[in-house]
């Protein structure tokens, strides 16, 4: 009886460890309502971009990779929004991964004034919990994530969101 009670205490011990090591390894991803993670990337010309230097007004932040179809497909919306409301409202295209020569053809292909942040190691996609592409966060003037799009989003609806999002203030 003695050895069962051993043999059991050590199993628990074992699977009590097992749950605090997973759980420190599993990093806090951010949600609607919570402050946006401030992120430092560098953009295709080498300069370096934080998130926080934004405060103060709304700013899109869009995940996406230049082989994702429906990401292609967004690209155009992205920079007629761009155009239409850029010096109001800021626009942040994350790239997931890929190289900066690859994010620079697509770019120029696309005829794109946006700004293109590169995530080379794919850190600030796995903090916003970015599982596909495109996806799309609205971030209020505070800094805090009020609105995330799954899949392509168009000029208008994001317009639209944000001038709902600020009436609801």
């Amino acid at each position: 009886m003695n050895r069962v009670v051993k043999i059991f205490v050590l199993i628990l011990i074992a699977v009590i460890f097992f749950f605090l090591a997973k759980g420190m390894n599993e990093a806090k991803t951010v949600e609607i309502g919570d402050l946006a993670y401030d992120f430092e990337l560098e953009d295709t010309t080498g300069n370096i971009h934080r998130l926080s230097n934004y405060q103060g007004h709304y700013v899109i932040i869009n995940f996406f990779a230049t082989w994702c179809e429906p990401c292609i497909n967004e690209a155009e919306e992205l920079e007629k929004f761009q155009q239409k409301y850029g010096k109001e409202i800021s626009l942040l295209i994350i790239d997931k991964g890929e190289p900066k020569n690859r994010v620079l053809t697509f770019k120029e292909k696309m005829k794109s004034t946006s700004l293109y942040l590169l995530d080379k190691d794919n850190k600030v996609s796995e903090k916003y919990n970015v599982v596909g592409q495109p996806e799309t966060f609205i971030i209020d003037e505070n800094g805090i994530i009020r609105k995330k799009i799954v899949g392509p989003t168009t000029a208008d609806h994001l317009f639209d969101t944000i001038s709902t999002l600020k009436a609801e203030r």
